[in-house]
């Protein structure tokens, strides 16, 4: 999550149109799923996850003689984000001759940090700004392997130790209602292998939230009943009925009270993922953020070893802690950056690409670059439009592209004077009209002083917020952000910030905190006719499954790297990003004939226990019937 495999028709098997499934020794895979791992217990879930460092042997630098064979053979990468990083990684460590291809000056995509401007006086560095925070949640398993290989002073596990845990979140509500404080950190005693039945996981949920909220009783069971059903749900009737299923419809939000339709649908969609219940798909919402983040991630499973909890941040701006390491590294594996550089169209002729060609920012100086082997690694937005007719005709899916949808989801950075105690934790403003959601950043940068560090001294805390709803009015000037000048929705998103946290006799954020803000240049046009984003937000909403591509296409020299690829991971986050690229590597390493060890692939937890249970289901979807525990 930045705030990022192919069913077949009766199974629990899952092979990519184009062949991209390969099985690991090392407790992942390197493809798409496999029946047995599922079957085999936790020695794939379990085990995948807290191997810790052993994770590196399975994807580290090839022996001496991959190297010299890859040595010869060049990549081209197409996008320095984080999907292109990671594959600029995996190629460099197998010995090819990797050349990243950027648009901006610096690397990292949306999850890089950037200067604000005119700030930063007496030695101290600029003020930090980002398109949004960044959270890696403790299910992600292949971006943190990759970090862990990034050197840090002082880190023996690489960048990775760098993160550090949320323990808390903030349901906050609007004034005169009471907030919700849920707690993030995972259960000290889980339920054994073997414990995990139905009516323990009906049990534990109606009760958390009978405990946590004021819904009524019945609205608690059905929910919970609801959530068991998909927990329960063989992958052709997710892929089927659930993916054609809208949350809101899955949970029937509009049949009860609106705090159900606010906690439940609203809360768990367009706050979280800029996608709209009435239109995200159930098998992405159940899945990944119900089960993987919220629901495996209390029971402390599936999580990224033992030190790892539900929602993790960085212990400082995402540049400094991660992406300028990485940089570094990448460099002194042989990687070369070449900034600056807008890809205007893949090049593809008799039955391969030729070439790509590349204009700066403004269009001008356009070149063509050659490659062996291309991988490209830019947001679906941007890469659909550089694939001509003759490529598009080479690979059916890449038309399908066209249909996928992005939407606004923008960060706002508030620097205050004084440390804002919000909570340990992100804050989601459950009533907010435009989904603000926010978490106070210093109280997790240890071993930096931010007024010593940054800006003019008088900085003490950046409070980092997010709007993920453009198109609603606001509180205080009665219009959609869309028609909001920048300095309106600053405003505005203040405005809901305060009305979420402020409350309850507490006066947690004061407008006299405020001594600068910033928000992503990538948004533009604010005010005007025609406002525009460069960096919006791939979504979900019901069929998006069927319409994304696998890493590898029907161009053998071609390959696709991003958080809209098709990945275990079915949403547009960070751990998507960095899992295509390792598949997109695997295709490479395999049409290339390779003998270097292929990149291992994590994929969301499965409880062993629940396996039985989805096969009956397979065979109830295959006889027409719903869900046995499906009660309409």
């Amino acid at each position: 999550m930045g705030k990022g495999t192919h069913g077949s028709a009766h199974g629990d098997s899952h092979r990519s149109a184009h062949g991209d499934t390969h099985r690991s020794a090392h407790g992942g895979t390197q493809g798409g799923h496999s029946r047995r791992t599922f079957l085999a217990g936790t020695a794939g879930a379990v085990g995948a996850g807290t191997v810790g460092a052993g994770a590196v042997g399975a994807v580290g630098v090839a022996p001496a003689a991959a190297r010299a064979a890859a040595a010869a053979r060049r990549v081209a990468v197409l996008g320095g984000g984080v999907s292109g990083l990671s594959a600029a990684h995996e190629l460099a460590e197998r010995g090819y001759a990797v050349t990243v291809y950027e648009y901006y000056d610096v690397l990292g995509g949306k999850a890089r940090s950037m200067d604000v401007p005119g700030t930063g006086t007496g030695g101290r560095k600029p003020l930090p700004g980002e398109h949004g925070f960044r959270f890696f949640p403790g299910f992600y398993r292949n971006l943190p392997d990759t970090m862990r290989r990034i050197p840090f002073p002082g880190n023996p596990g690489g960048v990775r130790g760098n993160l550090r845990n949320a323990t808390e979140e903030l349901f906050a509500r609007e004034a005169g209602r009471p907030d919700l404080h849920f707690p993030l950190r995972r259960a000290t005693t889980p339920p054994r292998l073997g414990d995990l039945t139905p009516t323990w996981i009906r049990d534990e949920v109606t009760a958390a939230l009978d405990t946590g909220t004021k819904l009524p009783a019945h609205e608690v069971a059905y929910f919970a009943n609801r959530l068991l059903v998909h927990l329960t749900s063989c992958d052709a009737r997710r892929e089927s009925e659930w993916e054609a299923t809208p949350w809101w419809d899955f949970i029937r939000a509009g049949d009860f009270s609106e705090e159900y339709r606010i906690l439940l649908g609203i809360g768990q969609t367009r706050n979280l993922v800029a996608t709209r219940a009435q239109e995200a798909s159930t098998r992405t919402v159940g899945r990944v953020i119900m089960e993987a983040l919220i629901l495996w991630g209390l029971l402390g499973r599936g999580l990224d070893g033992p030190d790892a909890d539900i929602d993790r941040v960085l212990n400082a701006p995402t540049s400094e802690a991660w992406i300028d390491p990485w940089r570094e590294h990448l460099a002194s594996l042989g990687v070369e950056f070449v900034h600056s550089s807008e890809v205007r169209e893949v090049l593809y002729a008799d039955g391969r690409v030729t070439g790509v060609r590349i204009t700066d920012p403004g269009g001008a100086d356009s070149r063509t670059i050659t490659a062996d082997h291309y991988v490209q690694a830019m947001p679906v937005e941007h890469a659909r439009r550089t694939w001509g007719p003759a490529l598009r005709a080479a690979d059916p899916q890449l038309a399908r592209c066209d249909k996928l949808r992005t939407d606004w989801m923008t960060g706002i950075m508030f620097y205050t004077r004084r440390k804002v105690p919000l909570v340990h934790g992100h804050v989601n403003c459950l009533d907010s009209p435009w989904a603000v959601t926010a978490i106070g950043q210093a109280q997790f940068w240890d071993g930096r002083d931010f007024a010593a560090d940054y800006g003019d001294g008088e900085v003490l805390d950046c409070v980092s917020a997010i709007v993920s709803e453009w198109d609603r009015p606001g509180i205080l000037y009665g219009k959609p952000a869309r028609a909001c000048t920048r300095e309106e929705i600053v405003e505005e998103c203040w405005a809901q910030l305060k009305d979420g946290v402020n409350d309850t006799g507490r006066t947690l954020v004061e407008d006299a905190d405020r001594v600068a803000w910033f928000m992503d240049p990538a948004v533009s046009g604010l005010g005007g006719p025609d406002p525009q984003n460069r960096e919006p937000l791939f979504i979900h909403p019901t069929g998006t499954w069927h319409l994304r591509p696998t890493a590898r296409t029907a161009v053998p020299n071609f390959f696709l790297a991003g958080d809209y690829v098709r990945t275990d991971v079915d949403l547009a986050t960070m751990e998507g990003a960095n899992e295509s690229a390792r598949r997109a590597v695997n295709a490479l390493l395999d049409q290339d004939g390779s003998d270097a060890r292929r990149c291992t692939v994590w994929e969301l937890y499965r409880p062993p226990e629940l396996e039985p249970l989805k096969r009956v289901d397979q065979a109830r979807f295959r006889l027409g019937l719903p869900n046995t525990f499906d009660l309409g």
